[in-house]
């Protein structure tokens, strides 16, 4: 008897369903007005249900649409589908474009402001002397700046530091020791031997290690800021799939042909069509991930040892106090080339034109006070941009795994059994999906060939890789962005002699000179330093003497 009663109770609700759904398939009223809503044509609905036989994608039966409004509305489908992802891609890709714009002028304005710096620091300390140096200056932070935009491939950093100090030096030792005339030849000898002579104390290591380190650093960054919405945008025009399309249409519109036009789609039932057509997309999620997390590594080295603004603020102090290290230590320094490359020859020119202006350089520098240094670029400093950046990039991690479950939210579904199923308004029974495309094989609501990975988003995988590789060498310190193959890209720079006494030279090797010996320098070609040595006259006699003396044997 119980048993009666709740089929009859079913039946009942049944029956009373079907009534309804009939009574609104009678008359079409309502999907008139939301078909006109989405700026169709009104009259291409019917006044009543029609038969659904013809119908492609929503179920045949008595229905509100026709095969041209299918059409109409599956065109529809592909823009609804579209729009939400279009829109999250869209956020992204402008956050990280403007946090590039930040950053990069941040450190070209932290540039332009340590050179400006320099310039006021040493014209007031050194005056005339800098002036006419100044192109060496100039050229350093052009060097600087090439390298920032191009990187290794147009400038090889370590090549570039050694010769700004070998030219430096050069300068200055004809500066110091202007009583003397000096030939290409000994300035080459001179420059040769820098490593030994340490002119500049041990500013050249340090500031070579932390402008590599720091610029190697804030390079790579910025290109890894700039990369993410160019990936963004290229993955933005992968279009839907006729199946994706197809799959979209019956979620969204095809509750319009059954006169429910109100009624949204299961969750699970959105979860399921989206996952399948943003499958590719899911894909991108691991690389994607490991870009982000070398990303905030990176920027963790830029807040400490790596830190780009604590190196360039000061780098006008760290390179005047090379120059008075230099300055204080010229006696020295020129005593050991002297002993090392020749005695030079007296500037006879000297004497007629000496003043005290032209003499060396003058009094010791004396920095700037802290409030009269600039402390900012583009009106922020570094740590606050980083601190920015790293709560924006820590939120785009699992961006593309997690997009249909942030489109499959609030007015897009219903969260509750009252929902569309893709056939009726019931429970949704299928199994969700997994994310990216090997877990959509068997996705009961989009067919979706595994087989056939984009070729478009394989494409960003591939740059999202190679990126991260980039980010793991800057972190250490190294740029590999550019394979410079040149064989004596790691020499040290000036450096000709392949000789093992070169790097165990006495005259520079030693803080006193020990036994002299003869000292046979193609370079130095003033004066022997010690010994006695055969001149060229002295040998073609002996030879003349010689042939002679054969001659005369072969004659008697």
């Amino acid at each position: 008897m119980k048993m009666f009663v709740v089929f009859t109770v079913c039946m009942s609700v049944v029956v009373l369903a079907s009534a309804q759904a009939e009574q609104k398939l009678k008359n079409c009223n309502e999907v008139r007005t939301a078909y006109s809503s989405k700026g169709f044509n009104v009259n291409d609905v019917p006044n009543k249900g029609v038969h659904g036989d013809h119908l492609k994608v929503c179920p045949q039966g008595f229905s509100c649409c026709t095969l041209e409004m299918e059409e109409k509305l599956s065109q529809q489908s592909r823009m609804d589908l579209k729009a939400p992802v279009h829109q999250l891609s869209s956020n992204l890709q402008n956050t990280f474009t403007q946090r590039h714009s930040h950053f990069d002028q941040f450190f070209k304005e932290l540039l332009d402001n340590a050179e400006k710096s320099l310039n006021d620091m040493f014209v007031r300390t050194y005056g005339l002397m800098y002036v006419k140096n100044a192109e060496l200056f100039e050229q350093f932070f052009r060097d600087l700046r090439r390298y920032y935009s191009h990187g290794s491939s147009a400038v090889n950093l370590d090549d570039m530091l050694a010769d700004f100090w070998t030219e430096l030096l050069e300068r200055m030792f004809r500066l110091v020791n202007v009583q003397y005339e000096f030939s290409d030849s000994y300035m080459e000898c001179v420059s040769r031997h820098m490593e030994q002579l340490k002119p500049f104390g041990d500013v050249p290591r340090k500031l070579r290690l932390q402008l590599t380190r720091s610029f190697i650093a804030v390079r790579t960054f910025t290109r890894g800021l700039a990369l993410m919405p160019e990936v963004v945008g290229k993955v933005s025009t992968v279009s839907a799939s006729p199946n994706c399309v197809r799959a979209a249409m019956k979620m969204l519109y095809c509750p319009y042909c059954t006169g429910q036009v109100a009624l949204k789609p299961c969750k699970n039932y959105c979860l399921n069509v989206m996952r399948g057509c943003l499958a590719n997309q899911a894909d991108l999620d691991t690389e994607w991930n490991n870009f982000l997390d070398s990303m905030l590594g990176l920027a963790e080295r830029l807040e400490g040892p790596f830190n780009f603004e604590s190196v360039m603020d000061p780098i006008d102090v760290k390179i005047s106090d090379a120059i008075m290290n230099m300055q204080e230590n010229s006696m020295q320094v020129s005593q050991k080339v002297f002993q090392g490359c020749g005695q030079p020859k007296p500037n006879m020119a000297f004497r007629t034109r000496r003043s005290s202006k032209d003499s060396g350089f003058p009094g010791r520098f004396r920095p700037y006070s802290p409030e009269a240094r600039p402390t900012t670029a583009a009106g922020t400093s570094l740590d606050r941009l980083l601190t920015d950046v790293k709560k924006k990039l820590k939120h785009a991690k699992k961006f593309w795994s997690t997009l249909p479950d942030t489109v499959c939210v609030g007015d897009r579904i219903s969260t509750g059994d009252e929902c569309w199923n893709g056939t009726a308004k019931s429970r949704y029974e299928s199994v969700v999906m997994g994310n990216g495309l090997a877990n959509q094989v068997s996705n009961p609501d989009v067919e979706v060939d595994i087989t056939k990975p984009d070729m478009v988003i394989r494409r960003q995988i591939a740059a999202l890789k190679e990126m991260t590789s980039w980010l793991k060498a800057a972190y250490t310190g190294t740029d590999i962005s550019f394979v410079n193959e040149d064989a004596g890209s790691g020499e040290e720079s000036g450096s000709s002699c392949d000789s093992p006494s070169c790097e165990d030279d006495i005259y520079f090797s030693t803080t006193a000179p020990i036994k002299p010996r003869i000292i046979i320098n193609p370079l130095a070609g003033n004066q022997p330093s010690s010994g006695t040595r055969l001149a060229p006259c002295s040998l073609a006699l002996a030879v003349a003497a010689l042939l002679l003396a054969l001659l005369t044997l072969h004659t008697r």
